[in-house]
């Protein structure tokens, strides 16, 4: 066995750090472990929405829909995600915050990998 390789489901190990599947939070020896990048498998039903905006953002993101109707909105603009494989990026500076509009599957990776954003509820 080679423990620089890990092969997994997204969707089971998502569910262990709040749909974030690699980044800073993973144990030092795990292969997800990563201060240069962030993914994020989220799974929302229909309202879910994060708790509050994110502010003082020090990360650049991308925000891919898989499935559903998501919304994302950033200072001054909406930006709806309706068919798979619509995306937005956004830089470092950029608050946002974010709704499912229907049951939604995204892909967000974010870079660098830094502590400090979780909030209790959303994510």
């Amino acid at each position: 066995m080679n423990d620089s390789v890990y092969v997994g489901n997204a969707g089971k190990d998502a569910a262990v750090d709040r749909g974030w599947i690699l980044g800073h939070f993973k144990d030092a020896g795990d292969p997800r472990h990563s201060d240069a990048v962030e993914i994020k498998w989220g799974v929302h039903p229909r309202g879910d929405e994060r708790a509050e905006w994110v502010r003082g953002e020090e990360r650049t993101a991308l925000l891919v829909l898989v499935s559903g109707r998501f919304r994302v909105e950033l200072p001054g603009r909406s930006v709806l995600l309706e068919r798979q494989g619509d995306y937005v990026v956004w830089g470092r500076g950029v608050d946002h915050s974010w709704v499912a509009e229907e049951e939604s599957v995204v892909l967000t990776v974010r870079w660098p990998s830094v502590p400090g954003y979780a909030v209790t509820r959303g994510g």
